[in-house]
């Protein structure tokens, strides 16, 4: 079998986020195969890989459907692909950006870029020491989170030390999380920039109510009885949630650029606020997994899942040609 003959194979775990990307794949006529990584093995002693190359769309947020145990299988996964020589899509540092807060403020330090104040914690009982440090508000946010979860809000040191002594503070499945100062953002929005092969794609501004932290793309709009898009607009303040598409300033962009290609990010979003005390432009999530905002079409005016396939074909002839340079070697 040619490595042109091999399906793709897309590693995922969502049960609806990647229906658009399927349909797609679909459409072109290109072999695939769905690869479950809730419920995965693989044999670390093979030497070549059934698939032509595998798209990693593996979520941090797994552990809330009970899926957990992927985003660590993951890992070795992503590093057995890399070492029998498969093209993987966000592969082993990619993966562990996206499962690591505490790496993702590591990255914006050493690219000299600016993100909320923050200390980083492994166990409840040091979360009043780091808050002391920082300005109320803060957050409590888990260190492998996902769509906004296990992000907490405290507005007094008080507050936070009942919920310490009543042990109220859940750090997550790895017992580590960030105590964060909550950062004002002007606008009332957030901004996520999608980039795809190290190129800017789209951004948004997402507009919240500073109560709900779900930021997740594929339900923002989601309302499944009109597919208006203004109609969506109107409807998503109700659920604290409202986007508009815009183009980030050339010096965000060019940031962004620095991120994805330090972290090893192929396909991938990155959000940041502006401080409304200061004006900053402070960088706070680093996403590997791109899912796209739903209805894409109306909300950026363009299908991305089409835009991400022509950058999966334009792969494909390249693992193709390093599969024939090393029979020819062989």
């Amino acid at each position: 079998m040619s490595s042109l003959q091999k399906p793709i194979g897309i590693y995922f775990e969502h049960p609806e986020w990647f229906k658009p990307l399927f349909a797609e794949l679909d459409r072109r006529e290109l072999p695939y195969e769905k690869i479950d990584a809730a419920h995965h093995l693989f044999n670390p002693s093979e030497k070549e890989s059934r698939y032509s190359l595998v798209v990693n769309r593996m979520s941090s947020s797994a552990y809330l459907r009970g899926h957990g145990q992927g985003i660590f299988h993951t890992a070795g996964f992503a590093t057995h692909l890399e070492r029998i020589g498969t093209r993987i899509i966000n592969g082993s540092v990619a993966t562990a950006i996206e499962t690591n807060k505490s790496r993702q403020l590591s990255l914006f330090e050493s690219l000299g870029l600016k993100y909320p104040a923050s200390r980083v914690i492994n166990h409840a009982s040091r979360a009043v020491d780091a808050a002391k440090e920082l300005r109320f508000p803060i957050v409590v946010k888990v260190n492998i989170g996902g769509s906004g979860a296990g992000i907490i809000r405290f507005d007094t040191i008080e507050g936070l030390q009942a919920a310490v002594d009543n042990n109220q503070i859940d750090l997550g499945i790895d017992q580590t999380a960030l105590v964060q100062e909550y950062v004002t953002p002007r606008g009332g929005n957030i901004h996520r920039v999608e980039m795809l092969d190290g190129k800017f794609l789209y951004a948004m501004k997402v507009f919240t109510t500073g109560e709900s932290f779900n930021l997740c793309p594929a339900e923002i709009c989601q309302i499944p009885e009109v597919q208006s898009a203004d109609f969506c607009l109107m409807e998503a303040p109700k659920k604290g949630i409202q986007v508009e598409a815009f183009t980030p300033p050339a010096d965000v962009i060019a940031a962004v650029e620095r991120i994805v290609a330090a972290a090893k990010i192929d396909v991938g979003g990155i959000e940041y606020l502006i401080d409304d005390r200061t004006g900053d432009v402070l960088f706070y999530d680093i996403n590997a997994l791109s899912n796209f905002v739903a209805d894409a079409v109306n909300v950026v005016g363009f299908d991305p899942y089409a835009r991400f396939v022509d950058y999966l074909e334009t792969q494909l002839p390249v693992v193709a040609v390093a599969a024939q340079g090393e029979l020819a070697t062989a």
